[in-house]
């Protein structure tokens, strides 16, 4: 896809260094984009299944990131978070299944459950979950019964909850009308345009909002994150999937080029990047219950 270039974006910045990539293979050392010691959050990434995770963590807070969420799309990568969680008090996890691995085994779901009651500490979200009608891996009354499950869980337990959805948007409101959006809801990777974000605002949910939002074609979801408030947004990598399109070196996304994102979001909004980045880094930590934020 064509590079949506914003003005003063650069691979990366004088000093860089090499650093080993998600899947082990070195990569030029991403730093901040902008000058300033700005923090950012990563909310949503998948950087559990890395070979060099110390490396891909290590990027990260070089590049001002100060927390990421790793988020689970399947029973089994929910059972692997407390692990990955030990002993690396800036990363959190989530316990949540992913539509495409969605399963008429409801009872298999209460293990998310048990492992929030196990892990209360670091598992501060239920999801990613919902609905995509784009692939449609799992037939879609099972996606619709898995969902509305994890919806409940997120009431049971008062958590945010995390939703993708794609090609779905009428079956993931219908859903969440039925169920009641939880209080703390997001919509992952959002990829709407202005009448999907007015909707997910009237539920009183975030946008999150990817490397997506870098790409030539998105000129739809640019709307969006124009008319949205700055406080319903937060940014995310979406990783090892998504990379920003300002970034042309071999590695495969990571959390350290959210920056990237945030950058193409001031621009969008035509604020300071260091207002998007305060903003939605205090945004993430309420959202999440992280320390700093009040939920």
């Amino acid at each position: 896809m064509a590079p949506d270039a914003v003005s003063g974006s650069s691979d990366a910045p004088p000093g860089a260094g090499d650093v080993a990539g998600p899947d082990g293979e070195q990569v030029r050392r991403t730093e901040n984009p902008v000058d300033g010691p700005l923090e950012w959050i990563d909310n949503h990434c998948h950087v559990a299944g890395s070979s060099d995770l110390e490396g891909v963590l290590a990027d990260a807070a070089a590049a001002g990131v100060v927390a990421l969420v790793d988020v689970a799309c399947t029973v089994e990568q929910s059972e692997q978070h407390p692990a990955l969680l030990a002993g690396r008090p800036d990363v959190w996890g989530t316990v949540g299944v992913h539509p495409h691995e969605a399963e008429p085994d409801e009872p298999r779901l209460g293990r998310l459950a048990e492992l929030l009651d196990e892990h209360p500490d670091h598992l501060v979200a239920v999801g990613e979950c919902g609905l995509d009608y784009f692939y449609e891996h799992s037939p879609r009354d099972v996606q619709r019964r898995v969902f509305a499950a994890q919806v409940r869980l997120a009431h049971e337990r008062d958590l945010p909850l995390v939703v993708h959805t794609r090609d779905a948007w009428d079956d993931t409101f219908a859903v969440l009308a039925a169920e009641g959006a939880p209080r703390r809801t997001v919509f992952h990777c959002f990829t709407g345009g202005p009448a999907e974000a007015e909707r997910c605002l009237e539920l009183g949910a975030l946008l999150s909002i990817s490397g997506i939002v870098t790409y030539a074609s998105a000129g739809d979801l640019r709307a969006a994150v124009a008319l949205a408030p700055l406080d319903r947004l937060m940014v995310e990598t979406d990783s090892p999937f998504l990379k920003p399109s300002q970034v042309r070196d071999k590695g495969r996304n990571r959390p350290a080029l959210v920056p990237y994102v945030g950058q193409k979001v001031a621009a969008v909004k035509d604020v300071p990047v260091a207002q998007v980045a305060a903003a939605t880094t205090a945004t993430a930590r309420a959202f999440f219950g992280l320390p700093g934020g009040a939920p």
